[in-house]
């Protein structure tokens, strides 16, 4: 009996611990903004412009990300914001970051790959999504003075193989080409950052298996 109630509790601990390991991992999401105040967010799942049957999916516009990414986020965004000319073309106010979209609910991961089941493109739910951990983020690149999006191979979202990284490059224009290698390029050597093989715009947190599931909407 007391070697029962032992493992009861050790289990029970170890329970207890977890749990609050959880708690703490999950309270390392922060807005965004706290520490890019320039980035632009444009978050496609709150609002009806997406591909998932217009649905707005989201509760607001605030991007979420585990802070470990956004400081590598913010050490690209401080880069960007220093060039002033890149493939011939000038840019006044620098480049900056475009967020389509970060943390993301697992709920809401259900009901996209009910939508769309190829995991390609939409994570099957039952093993989750690197944006479930607030470990992914999807993104451009924007001229500041402008506001404009540098041309990219495809629209966000686009499921095709247009989107790859392994698109050839003979098919797209040269700037076009020349844009999408320079976002991968900053995004891994400067950020530290995975890219992801068939969607030019997702990124990753290299560890971000590290921390769990995550299921709460942001108010």
């Amino acid at each position: 009996m007391k070697t029962t109630s032992k493992i009861i509790l050790i289990l029970f601990f170890f329970s207890v611990s977890t749990f609050l390991q959880s708690q703490s991992i999950s309270s390392e999401l922060i807005p965004v903004k706290e520490l890019i105040p320039n980035i632009v967010i444009d978050l496609k799942y709150a609002s009806t412009d997406n591909v998932f049957n217009n649905q707005k999916l989201y509760a607001s516009n605030e991007c979420y990300l585990l802070k470990e990414l956004v400081m590598k986020l913010q050490t690209v965004q401080d880069s960007l914001n220093k060039i002033r000319t890149l493939n011939s073309k000038n840019f006044p106010n620098g480049i900056g970051i475009k967020i389509w979209d970060g943390y993301r609910p697992r709920s809401i991961q259900y009901i996209m790959f009910e939508i769309f089941p190829d995991p390609t493109f939409v994570a099957d739910p039952a093993t989750g999504s690197s944006h479930n951990r607030g470990g992914a983020v999807d993104l451009t690149l924007v001229d500041l003075s402008t506001m404009k999006e540098l041309p990219m191979p495809t629209k966000f979202d686009d499921f095709t193989a247009a989107a790859g990284h392994d698109f050839p490059g003979n098919l797209l224009p040269a700037d076009v080409l020349f844009n999408r290698e320079f976002l991968k390029k900053i995004m891994t050597e400067l950020g530290e950052i995975d890219f992801y093989i068939a969607e030019w715009w997702h990124y990753s947190l290299k560890n971000n298996k590290d921390y769990p599931l995550l299921d709460f909407q942001m108010k």
